[in-house]
This record gives structure tokens, sequence and C-alpha cells, in this order.
């Protein structure tokens, strides 16, 4: 791979949230070599001239679920992996598309997966996974009938949680994890929306077993990320070391110095819940699940405008699923009600770098960073929706240094 540059650039600085106008972007080995004005390049370097256009990070998508590939998640754990990774490889083709180059799997995506992407088999955006999301039995990753007793284990069947009761199991399923790969543990820390047999305001997980599920983590240099919709789940978490909390809809202010002691990041995921209610009023959705959808949906901008206003971390992040991922980049305008632009992008890019401990690698456009680039027709500083329009102002996508849509 040679070098590539990029010309006549308005680079955006990701954490300054600053365009700096006139750079040249060099690229090399998949890299980004230098970032400035007049720079000298080699006289065989591959030159694209973005004619003023907005040059910024990839984007990064820190709630996914790429390998959940069907509304119908209790018939999906039956069936072939095999078949369920080929659908997989549509939706991850899809999030690059829309400018993601880097997304953090949160449940059944796994190391099979991640590594299809990295070598080139499936294309899509770098995948930081968790593997199996940890449930005890009757808590939200527990998705068997309530008829059934039996639950099959095999890590391979296309269902997203693992089962583990008391210390030793949940030592025992954080250690297999880490032998797979993992770059971070999920666990259930609350009920969830569409699970069968909970509630959403419950807690899941004894105090005993959510220290030791963090210490096996922690051991391993990974972290916790929890599930979570009310701020009694949320508190039980973070005060047992969970370093960053998904949804929390329901959360009280109880929670906001809880997350700054630890130093936790919150990742709201409202577009789901806008996605699940257009189902619901399409009659889409069993009538438990379209109840528990009311329960949090009304409190998520409420949710959102407190951590906001509190300055805790926020990361960008969309728990989509199926058929609702062509609503990936909508959590922008949603989140716009609250969040300045400047903020949002941050969110997509430096904030979630520090999340997945990628600083200096991805969610920047600065030397030594993955060459993951976007050419936007526009300035998301002062329009975020030029982002969510993807196949009329994205004008090119470059991950890894490799071109994967060229329309300058």
């Amino acid at each position: 791979m040679g070098v590539t540059v990029l010309r006549n650039a308005s680079v955006l600085d990701s954490v300054a949230g600053e365009l700096a106008e006139g750079q040249t972007v060099v690229i090399d080995g998949g890299r980004i070599a230098d970032v400035g004005p007049g720079l000298s390049v080699p006289d065989d370097a591959v030159v694209f001239d973005v004619a003023g256009r907005t040059v910024m990070p990839g984007l990064i998508d820190a709630h996914t679920h790429p390998a959940i590939v069907d509304a119908d998640i209790f018939a999906m754990a039956e069936w072939s992996p095999t078949y369920v990774a080929a659908r997989a490889g549509r939706a991850l083709e899809g999030m690059l598309a829309r400018g993601f180059t880097t997304i953090r799997d949160v449940g059944a995506g796994e190391h099979g997966l991640a590594r299809a992407v990295e070598e080139g088999y499936f294309t899509g955006p770098r995948i930081r996974y968790g593997g199996k999301q940890l449930s005890q039995t009757g808590g939200a990753g527990d998705w068997r009938a309530p008829s059934r007793r039996v639950y099959d284990d095999n890590y391979y069947s296309p269902a997203i949680g693992v089962i583990c009761d008391g210390v030793p199991e949940v030592r025992r399923a954080v250690r297999e994890e880490v032998r797979r790969g993992a770059h971070h543990i999920k666990v259930y820390l609350s009920g969830a929306v569409d699970s069968p047999s909970d509630r959403v305001d419950s807690t899941q997980f004894s105090i005993e077993e959510l220290r030791a599920i963090v210490e096996e983590a922690t051991a391993a240099n990974i972290y916790v990320t929890g599930h979570a919709y009310t701020s009694r789940a949320i508190n039980r978490g973070l005060e047992c070391g969970v370093r960053c909390i998904e949804h929390g809809n329901l959360m009280d202010s109880s929670s906001i110095p809880l997350f700054k002691q630890y130093g936790a990041f919150y990742v709201p995921t409202i577009v789901t819940y806008y996605a699940l209610a257009r189902k619901s009023e399409a009659g889409d959705l069993p009538a438990d699940i379209a109840g528990k959808l009311q329960d949090v949906i009304h409190g998520a901008i409420g949710a959102l405008e407190m951590a906001h206003n509190a300055g805790i971390p926020i990361v960008y992040g969309t728990d989509l699923f199926a058929d609702t991922h062509d609503q990936q980049l909508q959590e922008f305008v949603i989140r716009s009600e609250v969040q300045p632009t400047a903020d949002l992008i941050r969110s997509a890019t430096s904030t979630a770098a520090e999340l997945l401990r990628m600083v200096g690698q991805v969610g920047v456009v600065a030397p030594g960073a993955f060459a993951d680039l976007l050419v936007v027709d526009g300035n998301p500083l002062e329009d975020i929706r030029v982002l969510t329009t993807p196949e009329r102002t994205l004008k090119l996508i470059m991950k890894d240094g490799q071109v994967y849509k060229n329309e300058l």
C-alpha cells in the first residue's frame, strides 16, 4: 500500500470542535503519517483533491448488534450460525457505508465476526467485541420460553447471552470471554425491554457476583459495561466498578455523583426506542414488550439532558438490530435536541475512542491514528444533518487507508 494524500482539506478537529482549512492529510501504511498545510508528498503518491470539503474521523457506534439479524430474537437463537453470519455481514457493510469505521459489539458478535472483517472476508467497520452478554437465570439474556428447562450453552448458538449464577460461574463466564479475546464484558444490571421473563425495573446479579465479574475483567485489563435502566440498577453497577452504562432511560440525579466519582461513561441508545415505537404502532410487537417500551421511552431525552448538563462523558450508540440498522444516523438528530453539534461529533469520535481505550488510534485526524477518514460535503459543526444523508453528502470513505467509496 503506497502513500495516499488528501489535498485542500478542511480538517475537523474532533477534540477541539474546530475546522482547519487548507490542510493536507498524508496516509501511509494504513495510518495517518502527517497533517498540515503545504506538506510535500512523494511523486508517486495517489492524490485526492477534496476541494475544501470536510475531512473528519470515521464514526464510532459504541452500542451495536450486527449479529442480531432478525426481529424474532428467540427463533434466531436456534438458527445456523453460518446463516446468521452471512446476514450479519450485510449489516456490517451497511454500517461502513454510513461512515462508521469502528463499532463496539455489545452482544452476539464475537471473534469470528471481527476476524472476518479484519481479514477482508466481510466489508465493514473494525469490531471491538465482548462476546456473550452475562445474564442470570431468568435475566434479560435468558431467552428460554417459560416451558423450556434446557439452555443450549453451545458458544456458537446465535443466542446473545450466557447464563451464569453465583460467583464461581460468573468468574468462569468472564474468563471464557477473555480467552476468546473479548475487548470488554457486557453484563445485565437490570431487565430489558425485549426479554421475556424479567421486569425493566428489576436489578440483576448480586453485589458479590458483580464484584467478581469486574475483578476478573480488571485482571485481564479489560472493562465491564452494564445494561441498566433505573438508578437503582445503575448505582449498584457503578459502585461495583462497572465502567460504562448502556441506556439509563429511567436514571435520576442520584447516579450523577457516582458517574463522576468513578469516571464512568454513558451510552444512551435513544433511536432504538423510536424504531421499536414505530413497530409497536404497527402492531408488530408482543403486548408485554410494547408495555415495557412505554415504561422507558419517555425518560430517554430527560436522562440525556441530565447527563449532558452534568458533564458526564457521553458516547454515541444506537442498539439497533434486524431491519432497523438503516436508522443508525438518526441518533444524531434525536440527540441534537439536547447536545450541541461539537459534543455530538465528539460522542461518535474522540469520546468514543476514550471508552474503547483507543485514544490516538481512532476518532481523530492526527499522525499515528488509523487512516479512518470521511470526506463530507458540508460542515457537520454547523449542521449535524449533513452526516445523516451519506448517499448524498458522504463523498469518500476510507478505513485503514483503503478507500471503500469515492465520489470526489
